[in-house]
């Protein structure tokens, strides 16, 4: 099951369940594994730096921190918390929509959950490809 929480004040997440329909499909009809507990937090990037230090370690800001709670590899669980501040700048930065951006960031947690990573330069293309090809199956 896909749920999602607010704690984002002011935050509507347009079209919920387009967006669970479309991470479903990414996960079981592209990546051949089944949809399990998954939950995002739509959040602010003081919350999501106080995450990012006190499970990672990472003193930084970030859009996005994602929890795997799998024990099956065939299964995909976890919690995905993104920072609804981090993605407006994102979108004006990168000159895209709010909804897009959004939409990258969301599938780029289901991406991690699967095992896709993004250290190396090259995990990074690999992923950047997963995300565009991803945008593209949404309705």
């Amino acid at each position: 099951m896909i749920r999602f929480n607010t704690l984002q004040e002011g935050f509507d997440l347009k079209n919920p369940d387009i967006l669970k329909g479309w991470l479903r499909e990414i996960i079981s009809k592209k990546h051949h594994k089944a949809v399990g507990e998954i939950l995002y937090v739509f959040t602010d990037d003081k919350r999501l730096h106080s995450i990012n230090l006190d499970f990672l370690k990472h003193d930084t800001y970030t859009d996005i921190i994602t929890f795997n709670s799998s024990s099956d590899t065939k299964v995909i669980s976890g919690e995905i918390y993104i920072s609804v501040e981090r993605i407006m700048e994102n979108a004006q930065t990168h000159q895209q929509d709010f909804e897009r951006e959004l939409s990258r960031v969301m599938v780029h947690g289901i991406l991690h959950l699967i095992g896709f990573d993004d250290h190396t330069p090259e995990e990074k293309a690999i992923m950047r490809t997963q995300e565009d090809n991803c945008l593209n199956l949404l309705p």
